[in-house]
């Protein structure tokens, strides 16, 4: 189910109140690979329930460019919605998760392995909460943009 921060806060106090860690990760998730994936799994396996923030298609025009998203974000949070790994996923319109962060306030923080802990956005939230913050494993050669280029350069190739 995809949620709102409105709805989401029930959940949040239930988990919260039985004591189950919710680990918080975020993205674009345009063109899911196998990156995507690796990074989930490892995110899921640190703690009980794994909710992904899923920025709106006008958040990620800022950030990655006018032809981006692909996939707009309905379709995008339903494709994560529906892995095995992920339990909750919210789509927000800022251009970085921080407000939904302090809003949910994650017991566990995670992004990929180019981001330093101490550079993550919502990282002080979670710290002030007690939480962690972790940088994951970087799975090289596996990203989005090479995917797009990739097709691009395919599609000139055939003309």
């Amino acid at each position: 189910m995809i949620h709102t921060i409105e709805s989401f806060r029930p959940v949040r106090e239930f988990l919260l109140k039985s004591g189950r860690k919710l680990v918080f990760t975020n993205g674009c998730f345009d063109i899911i690979h196998r990156g995507h994936l690796e990074y989930l799994n490892e995110a899921k396996s640190l703690g009980h329930k794994l909710l992904v923030g899923i920025n709106s298609d006008t958040s990620v025009k800022q950030l990655k460019g006018a032809d981006r998203p692909v996939n707009n974000e309905l379709d995008r949070a339903f494709v994560i919605d529906n892995l095995k790994t992920v339990d909750y996923v919210i789509i927000f319109n800022d251009e970085t998760p921080y407000n939904l962060i302090k809003s949910v306030k994650p017991d566990i923080l995670v992004k990929g392995g180019d981001w330093k802990p101490d550079k993550i956005v919502g990282s002080d939230i979670v710290i002030e909460n007690g939480g962690e913050v972790k940088s994951l494993s970087f799975i090289d050669n596996y990203s989005t943009s090479a995917i797009v280029k990739k097709i691009i350069a395919s599609s000139s190739n055939e003309r």
